[in-house]
């Protein structure tokens, strides 16, 4: 095999889009492998952590002019489609990771080398204003406590998105003039409590658990702000950069289940009629209306992310229905995931309902699970409709 997930430093970590792209590829016989484990022990363990990080997918994003191999929005989505078709938790918790190269790119250069210096660094956090950011001289004195910490077992820099006040009073934005002054920061997990809260339905592996602080203390410079960016090019134009790849999770997990009844149609027999299921007019209707739904999905988004990307390499303001465009596409993958793979459970019936049997069982609790994100919710489809009707977003991230 050309991936590594052992402890041999000797193996040379890929560091283009096309390398990291077959390694990913590669990898997902063995995470297929490793899946239930990965379910049943509510967290990525060493080895496929190992594999992440040594077959390049949490440096996918780094910048180019750091040693990165920069990614494109289209490359990292397919890589994470990729792992997806292999362990949904296991691309979650990746998609998640990458976001060190991100983030990167909204801190100064010291800060920047004391956390993300290492390439490889897998990332961690939620970065919605649930804590609250004390200011005091030199930075902030930080309480609160987050949800969702997807890898958070093995991450080496964990985020928190905290509200600013000072001296008990909630900041005015000094860039948007929002009443609201959003800032995420930036330390190392061991600074935090993390509270083993994750016991759910679906994405069992992603070890998606509960962090809290009380009073620690943040430099300034280990925080940042979406609206000041300290980098050019598509991947710092707009804040939802770190959203663009999601819609690989939906994606890689349909592929995966199709596939699946696919192959289990070949030699499965109708026990009532004795027909063959390849012959079976609602296993075929079933199927051929699978992948059209899923190729449909998947057009979208594609098409989506390319468009944009375009624009903002060429330094364009992107249109309200090219902003509109990529969020409403991953929203579609999102809730089109969940169809499809309740269609296809509903299809092969009893078996389904197997967990040591089948995957469908942990497929569809991993799409009922990742379909209770912000980016697949309603509220969506109105945040969305608002700007195409000429209003104004009410999300840094459209």
């Amino acid at each position: 095999m050309a991936w590594t997930h052992s402890a041999d430093t000797s193996a040379q970590t890929p560091n283009t889009a096309e390398d990291i792209l077959r390694r990913a590829r590669e990898a997902v016989p063995f995470l297929r492998e490793r899946a239930a484990d990965i379910e049943t022990g509510r967290r990525l363990p060493e080895d496929v952590v190992d594999l992440l990080r040594r077959n390049g997918v949490f440096r996918a994003a780094a910048p180019k002019d750091r040693g990165g191999p920069e990614l494109t929005s289209v490359q990292q989505t397919e890589l994470i489609e990729t792992l997806a078709s292999g362990d949904v938790s296991t691309a979650w918790c990746a998609m998640i990771g990458m976001d060190s190269g991100i983030y990167s790119g909204y801190l100064e250069e010291d800060a920047v080398q004391e956390f993300y210096g290492d390439l490889d660094t897998p990332n961690s956090g939620w970065i919605h204003p649930q804590g609250r950011a004390e200011r005091v001289p030199g930075g902030y004195r930080v309480s609160g406590h987050w949800r969702f910490g997807s890898g958070s077992t093995h991450c080496d820099v964990l985020v928190a998105g905290c509200q600013v006040f000072n001296d008990g009073q909630a900041e005015t934005d000094p860039v948007t003039g929002d009443t609201v002054h959003w800032r995420v920061m930036v330390a190392r997990p061991d600074q935090y409590e993390i509270v083993d809260t994750w016991f759910t339905t679906g994405l069992a592996g992603s070890g998606s658990r509960d962090y809290k602080v009380t009073d620690l203390f943040v430099p300034e410079e280990h925080s940042f702000s979406f609206h000041v960016p300290r980098r050019t090019g598509p991947l710092h134009a707009t804040p939802d950069a770190i959203l663009r790849k999601m819609s690989g999770v939906p994606l890689g997990l349909t592929r995966a289940a199709v596939d699946h009844v696919r192959e289990l149609a070949q030699s499965r027999v109708d026990r009532e009629t004795g027909t063959p299921w390849t012959q079976n007019p609602r296993v075929q209707s079933t199927l051929a209306r699978a992948e059209m739904e899923l190729a449909a999905a998947r057009a979208a988004v594609y098409s989506g992310l390319e468009e944009q990307w375009a624009a903002l390499e060429r330094g364009d303001e992107t249109t309200a229905r090219q902003r509109t465009a990529t969020a409403l596409a991953r929203y579609h993958a999102f809730r089109t995931a969940r169809k499809i793979v309740t269609d296809l459970f509903d299809l092969v019936g009893g078996s389904s309902i197997y967990r040591e049997k089948s995957p469908l069982d942990r497929w569809l609790r991993d799409a009922n699970t990742m379909c209770q994100h912000a980016v697949a919710q309603e509220s969506i489809l109105e945040l969305t409709g608002q700007v195409l009707l000429g209003g104004e977003s009410r999300s840094p991230f459209l």
